[in-house]
């Protein structure tokens, strides 16, 4: 028996809690074939632990366990793995696939300009004539980790691409800047007289509520602009696909995450700086080879994988980038004990 484990943040906001459960109850309604269970992270019950045990409880032989979670960071990257290593010791008989966060993809944008539209902001790409008087500004949670912060600003880029407005900002609420002050005055000293604020967030939540009251405030400070607050992801139809998409590679052994720019591989580099390194298009050592194919496909998605050993750390990384005509693929493989806190 296989069963599926969705994994939520978990929100300190009930509300939040309760609209993920909705939301893994639409993902069941597209998947009727699928063992669908649900955990949170923090601040909710149950634990990604009490979830594992759950679908062992019920008789699974293999778990998947699929984060609900927007981009690969800490608890992508460090906690979900770590609570898997914990179960293969703890139950040995049952097989853990891991699969992608939600990450660089298409069905966001259509997300996002699903939004944005809703918002009454139908104007029309005619010519590359893009529209002066508006800016979008893309408002994310904020991370320590630079590669989750760096696809969100790929995924900025990707909507301007796709929108007719002259300006799309991306600023955050938290822990990193720029600020979602910032970023709106920025919008402001490029001449926008509309912003429309794009919330890069799955459910509601005390983050999502202290938006409305900062957007509220900062319209009453401009009233000869028009700060105009879109809806977050919520219940997008293409977002269930989407989760349904990362099941199908966790399923098939397809999933992988991208760990060039991740601060702990970067802090691990460390360990190795007695090897020696070869600039050749091919490396040699064993921990760092480059295979380099080219395909004129346009995948803009981003495959990661780790493989945790508990206490040593052996990590084998693989990641996949298409971008505009051409495809690499790069595998990393290093060893080091403990991790960076």
């Amino acid at each position: 028996m296989e069963t599926i484990l969705l994994v939520g943040h978990g929100s300190r906001d009930s509300a939040g809690n309760e609209e993920l459960l909705r939301f893994a109850d639409m993902v069941r309604a597209k998947a009727p074939g699928f063992a669908i269970e649900t955990c949170f992270l923090e601040f909710a019950k149950p634990s990604i632990d009490q979830g594992i045990a759950k679908c062992v409880a019920q008789g699974a032989s293999r778990v998947v366990l699929v984060p609900i979670i927007l981009f690969a960071a800490g608890h992508a990257k460090i906690h979900i793995p770590d609570a898997i290593d914990h179960a293969k010791q703890k139950y040995p008989h049952v097989q853990f696939a891991y699969g992608r966060p939600i990450g660089v993809h298409q069905k966001v944008i259509n997300i996002l300009k699903t939004r944005l539209a809703e918002t009454g902001y139908s104007a029309e790409q005619q010519s590359g004539e893009r529209d002066p008087n508006t800016a979008v500004l893309l408002l994310g949670r904020g991370s320590s980790d630079v590669d989750a912060n760096s696809d969100f600003y790929k995924m900025a880029r990707l909507f301007w691409e796709q929108v007719p407005v002259k300006w799309t900002e991306s600023c955050f609420i938290g822990v990193t800047e720029p600020s979602f002050e910032e970023g709106l005055e920025r919008c402001l000293q490029l001449g926008a007289k509309t912003v429309y604020v794009l919330p890069y967030f799955l459910f509601t939540g005390i983050l999502i509520k202290r938006i409305e009251q900062m957007v509220a405030d900062f319209a009453a400070l401009h009233p000869d602009r028009n700060i105009v607050l879109a809806d977050y992801f919520g219940f997008h139809p293409e977002l269930a696909d989407l989760l349904l998409d990362r099941v199908a590679e966790a399923f098939e052994g397809r999933a992988a995450m991208n760990c060039d720019l991740c601060k702990y591989r970067i802090e691990a580099a460390a360990h190795l700086e007695h090897h020696h390194h070869h600039h050749d298009d091919e490396h040699g050592h064993d921990y760092h080879h480059h295979d380099h194919s080219h395909d004129h496909g346009h995948d803009h998605e981003h495959d990661h994988g780790h493989n945790h050993a508990h206490h040593e750390h052996a990590h084998d990384h693989h990641h996949g980038h298409g971008h505009d005509g051409h495809e690499h693929a790069h595998s990393h493989a290093h060893g080091h004990k403990g991790e960076p806190q």
